[in-house]
Order: C-alpha cells, then sequence, then structure tokens
C-alpha cells in the first residue's frame, strides 16, 4: 500500500511543504501588491490636487490640508484654500469613488457570466443612464423653467439613474423566467436595450439645439468638471453600497465560474447570487453614470490588468480592481483638466485612448498564449 511505503510517505510531505511554500508566496505578493496600490492611490490623490489651471505646489497643499489641525496659516489666500476645499479635493473623491465602482462591477461582471468581455454597459446600466440625461438635456428646458432653483442642479444625475436603474430592470424582467435569470437572454437583452438606446440618442441629436447637442456630446463623453461635495454627498451612499456589497460575494463568484450547474452542487444559490450582483452593480454604476457621464473602457480593461497579475480569484480581484480603477480615473482626470488647461478634455476621450490600445495588448498577449 502507498501509505507503508517510506517513498510515498517522504513524497506527500514535500508536495505539502511546496504547496504551503506557494500558497505562502502569493499571499506574500498579494499583500505587497496591496500595500503598494493604495501607496501610489495616497500619492495619486495628494498629486491630483495640485494640477489644474490654478497650480498649487505640495506645500502648500499640505499646509492647507493641515490647516483644521495646526489652525489658520496666514501665508495661504482665500482662493488657493477655495480651489483646494471646493474644486480640486472633492473633484478627487469623486474620480476615486466612480474609478473604483466601475473597475469593480466590471470584474465582478465578468465573473458572472463568465465572459471577459462584460462590463457594466452589459446589462444596460449606463445606456440607460445616457437617455436619462439626453431627454433632460435635450427636451428638459420647460422642466428646468418651472423647477425651483435649488432643484436644477439635481435635475440630470436624477434622470440620468433612474434612466439607468429602469433600463436594467428592463433588462431582469426580459431575462427572468420561473424565478430564474437566463444569462443568454440577459446579453441578447443587454445588445437590444443598447441598440434602442443608440437609435433613440440619434434621433434626439438631430433636432437638439447647438447647446444642448454641445452638452449632450461632452455628458456621453464623461467629465468631472461640474463635481461638488454635494454631487459626492448625493451619490456615494449608492456607490459604496456597491463597493461593499460585491466583495460578499467573491467566493460564490469563484465557484461559479465552474459553471452554475456545479455552483448549486456545491452550495451556491444561483439566482440569487446573479440577482443581487446586477442590482448592486446598477446601484453602484447608476450613480457613478448620474454624476459625471459615460466613461469607456475602465470596467472592461482594469479587471484584466489585475487578473492578469495576481489571479483570478475574486476575493483579491475585486478590491484590487477598485483601488487600481481609482488610481486610473484620477490621473485619467488630472491630465484631462491638465494638458489644455484651462480648456478641458472629455475624461472618456482620454480612457478610450489609453483602454483601446491595453485591450488590444491584452487580447494579443492572450492570443500567444494559446497558440
Amino acid at each position: 500500500m502507498r501509505a507503508a511505503s517510506p517513498f510515498f510517505v517522504e513524497a506527500d510531505r514535500l508536495d505539502g511543504q511546496a504547496l504551503r511554500v506557494s500558497d505562502e508566496g502569493r499571499k506574500r505578493r498579494e499583500r505587497i501588491a496591496l500595500v503598494a496600490i493604495v501607496i501610489v492611490l495616497a500619492l495619486t490623490a495628494v498629486g491630483a490636487t495640485t494640477f489644474g489651471a490654478a497650480s498649487l505646489g505640495l506645500g502648500r497643499v499640505v499646509r492647507i490640508a493641515l490647516e483644521p489641525i495646526r489652525g489658520v496659516d496666514a501665508a495661504l489666500t482665500a482662493a488657493e484654500r477655495t480651489v483646494f476645499w471646493s474644486i480640486r479635493l472633492p473633484r478627487v473623491v469623486l474620480a476615486g469613488l466612480v474609478g473604483a465602482v466601475l473597475s469593480m462591477s466590471g470584474a465582478a461582471l465578468q465573473g458572472l457570466f463568465r465572459n471577459p468581455l462584460a462590463d457594466p454597459a452589459l446589462i444596460g446600466v449606463s445606456s440607460g443612464g445616457s437617455l436619462g440625461a439626453a431627454l433632460v438635456i435635450v427636451l428638459g428646458a420647460p422642466l428646468f423653467a418651472v423647477s425651483p432653483a435649488w432643484l436644477r442642479p439635481s435635475i440630470l444625475p436624477i434622470a440620468a439613474f433612474v434612466g439607468g436603474i429602469l433600463a436594467t430592470r428592463l433588462v431582469l424582467r426580459l431575462a427572468t423566467l420561473d424565478g430564474h435569470t437566463h444569462v443568454g437572454v440577459m446579453l441578447l437583452a443587454g445588445v437590444a436595450v443598447n441598440a434602442f438606446v443608440g437609435a433613440a440618442l440619434g434621433l434626439l441629436s438631430s433636432f437638439a439645439t447647438d447647446r444642448a447637442l454641445r452638452d449632450l456630446f461632452f455628458w456621453t463623453l464623461g467629465s468631472f468638471a461640474t463635481a461638488s461635495w454635494t454631487t459626492v454627498v448625493t451619490t456615494s451612499l449608492a456607490m459604496l453600497a456597491c463597493l461593499v456589497g460585491l466583495p460578499r460575494f467573491a467566493g460564490s463568484l469563484d465557484v461559479m465560474l465552474l459553471g452554475d450547474v456545479e455552483a448549486k452542487q456545491l452550495g451556491v444559490a444561483v439566482s440569487r447570487v446573479r440577482s443581487a450582483i446586477i442590482a448592486l452593480t446598477a446601484l453602484g454604476v447608476g450613480a457613478a453614470v448620474s454624476a459625471v457621464g459615460l466613461i469607456g473602457f475602465v470596467g472592461l480593461v482594469v479587471p484584466h490588468l489585475v487578473r492578469l497579475s495576481l489571479g483570478p480569484r475574486h476575493r483579491r480581484l475585486l478590491p484590487l480592481s477598485a483601488l487600481l480603477g481609482a488610481v486610473l480615473v484620477i490621473v485619467a482626470d488630472t491630465l484631462a483638466r491638465s494638458v489644455v488647461a484651462p480648456l478641458e478634455l472629455p475624461i472618456g476621450v482620454l480612457t478610450a485612448l489609453v483602454g483601446g490600445p491595453s485591450f488590444l495588448a491584452l487580447l494579443q498577449r492572450e492570443r500567444g498564449r494559446t497558440t
């Protein structure tokens, strides 16, 4: 018998040691990656507050930030304080939240559908949000005229959020039969909704005024130009719910990679988990889209970068995707408002310029591995 052979006993002991060493090395790499990306995120956030049309030196930024602790610094001006506290800081915070939500949602949907091309647009939330915003931009003049002044800044974000949630509910309704969500039908429903929204946007654009057409163009390419603490407060709760809720399903996502039947046999409530993940994604991405418009490629490319570097386990993939997505969107927004200052580039242009070639490089790398 194998157990009676000293050779096999020693081989089993060595195999166990090798597995423990491999597992310890993997955990060490994960810890190093987590610490490194947190440091990079902190440095990026601090650096982003120094760049823009009105440049603030790093030293002055630090002194402004420490004023609540050390007291008023007479060497600082009121304009510098306003730029930091009211313009730069809320913009950086919002960019970090949006990047984290888009990236984590993309990672969760790619695992849920076992599809590397999945992103938040797949379930209709992005296209629904764009249609809601377009209706307000092109046809909302009477609504703005009768609304109180305090409500007007919130009309566009509310319309985008409601549009995203309604589109997601429509996709889910079409894909659910007898209490079960059919992935294939959901993908087809998402394609159909996206096509309908594209046609509706084209129709709205055909009779929009020049001002409305310009606003619609910039909104569909994304911008943090209107970021404020009000925007952060009104959208952060939904985005934080997404960021906190999705990692709770990391283990279930790992099991569901084996297939729905296998996951059910291993005790995963597949339909309930799928519905919860889609709901959290719609909530977070809907809030993000309502605040800044459409930002492409972040939810598609960032999870691939993390997955190729550290593997597919969702317990590390989800949080690291969120952190890296926050870094990339903060950097992209900083470039958008600094490259041609005082003008501003749509952030979606920069993410597409970087994300497109990056994704093609990833595809080429995967192609090389399979040949």
